[in-house]
């Protein structure tokens, strides 16, 4: 009953019995509670710390109860002789416990020797590691270096205790390392020393030793002595931090730059640069993205000095080894440049957690930037210096111009070309960098790359007050504005469509209530917010197709279109002569219907005036090639001003009603001075080679013809002419006619035989006996209405058919002659 009543006052069990029996034996008992258990436990031994434990056997009566099924049992008694040899198995080791078989292990474990050296303690004699350690090490320390101490002699046992030992500094050189090494006998004899030579294989498969011996190359006694004061002087701390870097050093199993530019010999330095230079550049091009330190490598050969870490003293390059190397760059960043332009990661881009593959792209696009950059800088650089790298830096940036257009730095590059077409002199250069620019017009599909150069040349010639060549504007007759901008332009405003008004929320609902109309329909935030996501998806499409936006692409030629008549606008109301004008007004000329309606008065009255101001100075040294016979630049400006003011109101300008007779009156009054003109059908003097195909410039026959045919043309005379102004403009061709060369004259003839078919009038001419009573014939007034053609005739017809010396000439004077029978 005592025992029921102990377990009644033990408080009641919150779990499974189960768990009550096992939680005992998870907590770690205390010191107090260990010795009462031992004290409880006395002369009882665990398990494991017997010697042996005993191996349970097998009763008859157990086999019998057994749980072995009939199919084991037969199998069993079938292969009983396989597992015989269980029987042999010693069963005393079998039995034995852990503790017994450690301390048989113990006992039976060999013995090492200490090995005999000179080497020092690994006990370290610090004052640190004395007070961690125990004073049994110190004890052995003592012992150690006892004898050691009370000898004369420094050994390292002192070294160790003064605290310059291997424990103190790991750099201090211990008493094994100063001992020198051993070289082989046959090295330090004098005797030459033969290398064997390698054996051969025979024809039936034997190797037979050829018995060959080769002198091997004595060595010099300075070699090894120079290198061995060498690197004892260097002291370690400093050639600890001379590293060879991956741009100059003795990288990727090649010679460092300093080495290779260093040779002596001019063919060696040349030719080992090229293996180099060769070998880079098909690396880089073969695995781009693993190679910027290559490409910081190839652009250290193209360096004036090069110098490196461990050869602080710059090193002169040769000329031609950075020749080499900057077209070699050329030609490896033409290839590994990307189809896209690469923009700077914003600051929440750069935060965001990104994939290996993400982070290696960005992190080699940015360090493309930053050695295309270098490498754009040292063209630029050479370019100013005008050495003899500068034709080759010139080359390289037009060709990365027109090869990577839609890379960074293209302005950078225009900045460049434009720059080198600033001076007034004309050579070869000037001729590729026009040719680039013609190409990057010609090319352009986005219209952005045109728009910068245009804002480049205006600032250009704005800056140099006029005074370029006048072939620099040619180019700007290449733009792609023509044909695919087919809006008008303005040169102080940019036409657009007009953008309907936008409404705010509030008042877009209030008008909706009214009945109002209104393009924003009424959309809840889920719509707004999928009507924006919508659009942002759609950008990103458009921009991973890369297609040009039609819209955008006409803003920006309007833009362009804007400059370019800004800048020929300033060339015609410059008050002083300027070589540029026929340029400016060939461009007007071509562009004329994109010109706002609004400007052609104006326009007008500029042309006005530059037809009778006074030709271009004598004494400017670009107009001196022009002036060879007579005024010729004089009449060729004029006939451009007749040209581009009929070529104005020829298509949208037809709405308008300017009087454009006086422009007529000077066309007239043009032609008799234009027959004294040597060079007239000799095309104006350019220096420009071109090598697109383009139209010849036109020579002053042309443009007198062109105009003429404008002016007659039914589209600008409204389908009626004046039998006047035929019959003065036919009389006064006749008489320059006489003057001209063959040629000119069969177009002359043609001519005035297609204005004698429109008017019947005019046969009245051709014919000596018929007489108008309106007056006499005044040739020299210059004005067609006032000079009576109705009172002469054609008789200049006569003289071409009896006495000219061409051929043709007679036979298109007879024909015209015979107009009459017709």
């Amino acid at each position: 009953m005592g025992t029921k009543s102990k377990k009644r006052a033990a408080p009641a069990p919150t779990h499974t019995s189960k768990k009550q029996k096992l939680q005992p034996s998870r907590p770690a008992k205390s010191a107090h509670t260990k010795d009462k258990s031992q004290e409880k436990g006395k002369g009882k031994t665990k398990a494991f710390e017997r010697e042996t434990i005993a191996i349970p056997t097998v009763d008859d009566a157990d086999t019998e109860d057994s749980d072995v099924s009939d199919a084991d049992a037969g199998l069993l008694q079938e292969f009983g002789d396989a597992v015989g040899f269980l029987r042999s198995l010693d069963r005393n080791a079998i039995a034995r416990s852990k503790a017994a078989t450690e301390r048989l292990h113990q006992l039976h474990k060999p013995i090492r020797k200490p090995r005999d050296d000179d080497l020092p303690s690994i006990v370290s004699g610090d004052d640190d590691a004395g007070d961690s350690s125990g004073s049994a090490v110190d004890e052995f320390d003592s012992s150690v270096f006892s004898d050691e101490n009370d000898s004369d002699e420094e050994g390292p046992g002192d070294e160790l205790q003064s605290g310059r030992g291997f424990g103190s500094d790991s750099d201090v050189e211990m008493p094994y390392e100063r001992i020198p090494r051993r070289r082989d006998a046959s090295v330090e004899s004098d005797a030459p020393r033969h290398i064997q030579g390698l054996p051969i294989k025979l024809s039936d498969g034997r190797i037979q030793a050829t018995g060959k011996m080769t002198k091997a190359p004595a060595l010099l006694d300075g070699e090894d002595g120079e290198d061995e004061d060498e690197t004892s002087n260097v002291p370690l701390g400093e050639a600890g931090k001379r590293v060879e870097d991956i741009a100059t050093g003795a990288r990727f199993g090649r010679p460092a730059v300093v080495d290779v530019v260093g040779n002596k010999s001019r063919a060696a330095r040349i030719h080992g640069a090229k293996e180099q230079i060769a070998s880079i550049c098909q690396e880089i091009i073969a695995d781009p993205e693993n190679s910027l330190g290559l490409l910081r490598r190839l652009h250290t050969f193209s360096l004036e000095k090069i110098a490196s870490p461990t050869h602080p003293e710059p090193v002169t390059n040769d000329i031609m080894i950075r020749k080499l190397t900057m077209l070699s760059q050329l030609a490896v960043f033409k290839d590994i440049i990307p189809g896209y332009r690469i923009r700077a990661l914003t600051e929440k881009e750069k935060a965001e957690k990104v994939s290996q593959i993400v982070a290696h792209t960005r992190e080699w696009e940015q360090g493309l930037l930053v050695v295309y950059q270098i490498y754009l800088r040292a063209l630029e650089d050479s370019l100013k210096a005008k050495d003899e790298l500068s034709d080759i830096a010139l080359k390289c940036i037009c060709t990365l111009a027109t090869g990577v257009t839609h890379f960074n730095f293209r302005v950078n590059l225009m900045s460049c070309i434009v720059a080198r077409l600033s001076k007034r002199s004309w050579d070869e250069s000037s001729d590729l960098c026009l040719n680039t620019v013609i190409s990057i017009f010609r090319n352009d599909l986005t219209g952005v790359p045109s728009l910068e150069i245009v804002q480049l040349l205006n600032k250009m010639i704005k800056e140099r007050h006029f005074k370029v060549h006048p072939e620099v504007l040619t180019c700007l007759l290449h733009l792609r504005l023509k044909s695919e901008l087919d809006v008008r332009a303005s040169d102080t405003k940019v036409d657009r469509t007009e953008k309907l008004k936008k409404y705010s929320q509030g008042k877009a609902a209030s008008r909706r209530s009214k009945g109002k109309p209104t393009d924003q329909p009424h959309l809840s935030k889920k719509a707004q917010k999928a009507f924006k996501e919508r659009k942002e998806i759609e950008k990103e499409v458009r921009e991973a197709e890369a297609e040009v936006d039609k819209e955008e692409r006409a803003g920006t030629h309007t833009d362009t279109l804007k400059l370019l008549f800004v800048l020929y606008f300033r060339v015609l109301k410059n008050p002083h002569p300027t070589p540029l004008l026929p340029a400016a007004l060939r461009g007007i000329s071509k562009f004329a219907h994109l010109v706002n309606v609004d400007f052609f008065k104006d326009l007008m009255q500029v042309l006005r005036g530059l037809i009778v101001r006074e030709s271009t100075s004598e004494d400017d040294p670009e107009s001196l090639d022009w002036n060879t016979a007579g005024n010729a630049a004089d009449v060729l400006n004029r006939l451009l001003c007749i040209v581009t003011a009929f070529e104005l109101l020829s298509g949208q300008g037809e709405a308008l009603n300017i009087d454009l007779s006086d422009f007529i009156n000077h066309l007239y009054a043009i032609i008799l001075p234009v027959s004294l003109l040597p060079q007239i059908d000799d095309p104006p003097p350019t220096k420009f080679i071109s090598k697109f195909r383009m139209s010849k410039p036109e020579s002053i026959a042309d443009m007198l013809f062109r105009a003429l045919n404008i002016v007659f043309s039914p589209r600008t005379s409204g389908g009626t002419v004046m039998p006047w102004r035929s019959a003065a403009f036919a009389k006064r061709l006749l008489i320059a006619s006489i003057n001209w060369p063959p040629n000119i004259t069969l177009r002359a003839l043609e001519f005035i035989e297609a204005l004698v078919a429109k008017d019947p009038k005019l046969e009245a001419l051709l014919s000596t006996e018929d007489r108008s009573a309106d007056g006499i014939y005044l040739p020299q007034i210059d004005d067609p209405q006032l000079s009576r053609p109705f009172g002469t005739s054609f008789f200049e017809l006569l003289l071409l058919q009896q006495h000219h010396y061409d051929s043709g000439v007679r036979e298109a004077a007879q024909r015209l002659s015979r107009c009459t029978n017709s």
